[in-house]
């Protein structure tokens, strides 16, 4: 079924049903999907996301307790105020139960707000900044992404202790490259390492020459790249063309998914190291997820989007168990038991941190790749409890679930 927006004619929304008999309000789960459809994060996201949760719906429903599950979705484009907006008119006058994806670190402190006021449940799985687990954090959110601390954890202290020191960045000029960079320079100097420079490029921008120019002439050993989507797609590409491998210098892109990979091909893309909390082919059940997701999209899942699906098959399951869909108790349900993480057990943290191990993996060469899609050699694993910032009560004043 379709429903028009009521959001101040800013977004289009399509309520997707599983069945056709689903209903507003209380009678039925209502799950909203709030992404970038359209612009800078919708290779990432977008539509894909959109797959992910129905798949989700398919294989939890199309009921449960006897409500059917209705899958709605907008476009936020990118925007805070949009995306708040969208998200309190939801909660309001839509009866949302829960709303997933929330690209955009900026965007996803907004709607965090909104859902932190309303007391309602979120799923952020592409909002990446620590701000949403530190001094802004709510017992109502799932903040289930790779955030900055992690990426940072991974890839750089890594490098750092293969004796590259000397780091130069270039940073996307928004709220999370500012976090990734902040994050990133933490773990540099905490193993003995030196920034030695960096740059801020605007969202979307197409020439990154001026930047790398200034890499280029730096002192670094490691030219870092703090952004995201198609930034990082152009600005690796360009720095492959301005010769920045060629003249000795390690590149870092602290942020990639698969389809950035794949945008970039191996040929450019070779040897770059990747922290990722998920990969298509790490287990039995990431590649039977991915192999449904495949036959959809017609690509494999980032993890962005594979977060989507097991964030919500673990929502759904709390419901199963409580027999209730009130956000309190789902919440409370899923900080007090151990969750699924394609086969892999984790944790949701009092602050919204989800908690699973990570792995270091790095991008293949051409004649390693075997097939469509095998982008990722496996090189290490890091622990929750080193790639995530610890609980802080300080910056956190939750202790109990809600």
């Amino acid at each position: 079924m379709r429903r028009k927006t009521p959001v101040l004619g800013l977004a289009c929304l399509l309520a997707l049903a599983t069945a056709p008999a689903a209903q507003a309000g209380e009678n039925a789960i209502k799950v909203g999907v709030l992404g970038d459809m359209s612009g800078y994060a919708s290779s990432t996201g977008g539509v894909g996301s959109v797959t992910a949760a129905r798949l989700a719906i398919e294989d939890a429903g199309p009921t449960i307790g006897g409500k059917p599950i209705e899958l709605i979705t907008a476009d936020m484009q990118s925007k805070p105020d949009i995306a708040a907006s969208i998200a309190r008119q939801w909660f309001d006058q839509e009866g949302m139960d829960i709303i997933a994806d929330i690209p955009v670190s900026s965007v996803a402190l907004a709607v965090q707000a909104v859902g932190r006021e309303k007391h309602k449940a979120l799923l952020i799985t592409a909002g990446l900044t620590t701000d949403l687990t530190r001094g802004q954090c709510s017992p109502w959110t799932m903040q289930w992404a790779d955030d900055t601390s992690a990426l940072s954890q991974g890839t750089v202290r890594l490098l750092v202790e293969q004796g590259l020191k000397k780091w130069f960045f270039v940073t996307a000029d928004f709220a999370f490259g500012t976090a990734l960079q902040r994050d990133a320079t933490n773990v540099i100097q905490a193993v003995g390492g030196e920034v030695v420079g960096s740059v801020r490029a605007p969202m979307a921008t197409n020439d990154f020459s001026s930047f790398l120019v200034q890499a280029q002439a730096s002192e670094a050993q490691v030219v870092a790249f703090a952004n995201a989507s198609i930034d990082t797609i152009n600005s690796i590409k360009q720095a492959g063309e301005f010769g920045l491998t060629k003249g000795g210098k390690k590149l870092a892109a602290l942020l990639m998914y698969v389809s950035d990979v794949h945008s970039i091909g191996l040929a450019n893309a070779q040897g770059l190291y990747v922290t990722s909390g998920f990969y298509w082919d790490e287990s039995d059940k990431s590649r039977a997820f991915a192999d449904r997701f495949m036959a959809v999209e017609h690509q494999m899942p980032t993890k962005e989007q594979a977060n989507i699906y097991a964030g919500l098959i673990n929502y759904f399951a709390a419901i199963k168990a409580t027999g209730s869909d009130q956000a309190e108790t789902v919440m409370r349900w899923l900080h007090t038991h151990t969750l699924d993480y394609f086969g892999r057990p984790v944790t949701l943290r009092i602050d919204g941190r989800v908690l699973y191990d990570l792995t270091l993996y790095q991008v293949k060469s051409p004649a390693e790749s075997k097939a469509p899609w095998d982008y990722y050699k496996k090189i290490a694993v890091v622990p929750a409890g080193q790639a995530f910032l610890p609980l802080d009560p300080a910056l956190c004043p939750y202790t109990n679930a809600p």
